[in-house]
């Protein structure tokens, strides 16, 4: 926790009162000098009484400590179901605390834990994802930090008594009509009963394995692209096509995003890999952000769609 507070000048906790996020604000108030620190709670107003909820949450938060605490109401939209939706509209609500998002000056704190993580992993495996989703959420991807993946949700709940702290069981993660709620209360309890137990933390502990081996990979990765970069941002490919088909994506994908070609998903990246690639010697692929993917030759190079 106090390696958050030794790199950056500002740490904000995102708290909802719920018994992982109160947890953290114990945690991060003991550890982390209170002058850098603040904590935020977020109305998703999806509930009757979400605005006392808040309020209370807030309360909380000022007689823990925190002299500091700025409750945030936002507007849930529909795309991708109210889950989704409701997670996007958090987000969106604490990246101006953050700061610039270039730098590592300003950390904001999440409360996911070794639960999370599981289900994070098992998503990923059921939707088919690839490893960078199985490798589920990172301890520190600037500006979120989530110290607590290494314990479990007993943990946060007995912290939290510890403390005479009385946390909120959001009803929202008792209803079945959300994926996660239906993972954490029949998949992963039937997975534990099945396999003898150990389930969760396996996952987790796949996740942090998962994340160490695509560390290595996207470093290897980059090194690609630097061999096979030539002026303009055109890529030889000839030269791409003596690598790995991991590296050799990696490097793709690396390249798409900094001619301005983001968030490719993996039916993308497959097309240009097989541009790249394949026998035909010109061609073009459309990515997202209006860049066209050109082949001509033995080299690939990117074009506005506007150009």
């Amino acid at each position: 926790m106090s390696e958050f507070g030794a790199s950056c000048a500002r740490v904000t906790v995102a708290c909802s009162g719920g018994a992982d996020s109160l947890a953290l604000a114990l945690a991060a108030i003991a550890e982390i000098e209170e002058s850098i620190l603040d904590a935020v709670t977020v109305d998703h107003r999806l509930q009757e009484g979400s605005a006392g909820q808040a309020l209370r949450t807030a309360e909380q938060l000022h007689d823990i400590g925190y002299s500091t605490v700025r409750i945030e109401t936002v507007t849930v939209g529909t795309q991708g179901g109210t889950e989704a939706a409701a997670r996007a509209a958090r987000y969106r609500s604490l990246l101006p605390a953050s700061g610039d998002l270039g730098t590592a000056h300003h950390a904001v704190l999440l409360g996911h834990t070794a639960d999370d993580q599981a289900e994070t992993v098992l998503l990923g495996l059921g939707r088919g994802s690839g490893p960078r989703s199985i490798a589920g959420m990172s301890r520190w991807r600037r500006p979120w930090g989530r110290p607590l993946l290494e314990l479990g949700r007993e943990d946060t709940e007995k912290a939290c008594q510890e403390a005479g702290l009385d946390y909120w069981a959001d009803p929202q993660n008792f209803d079945p009509a959300f994926t996660r709620v239906r993972l954490r209360r029949e998949v992963l309890p039937l997975m534990e009963d099945v396999l003898g137990g150990g389930v969760r933390s396996a996952l987790a502990r796949t996740a942090t394995l998962l994340a160490e081996d695509l560390q290595a990979l996207d470093y290897l990765a980059a090194r690609v692209l630097a061999e096979v970069w030539q002026s303009g941002g055109v890529v030889d490919l000839e030269a791409l096509a003596a690598h790995p088909v991991a590296l050799r994506r990696r490097a793709l994908r690396a390249w798409a995003d900094a001619m301005g070609a983001k968030a490719l998903t993996a039916e993308h990246l497959l097309r240009l890999d097989s541009l790249a690639m394949g026998p035909r010697r010109t061609g073009a692929v459309r990515l997202p952000g209006a860049v066209d993917a050109v082949r001509t030759g033995t080299t690939l190079r990117a074009v506005p769609v506007d150009a």
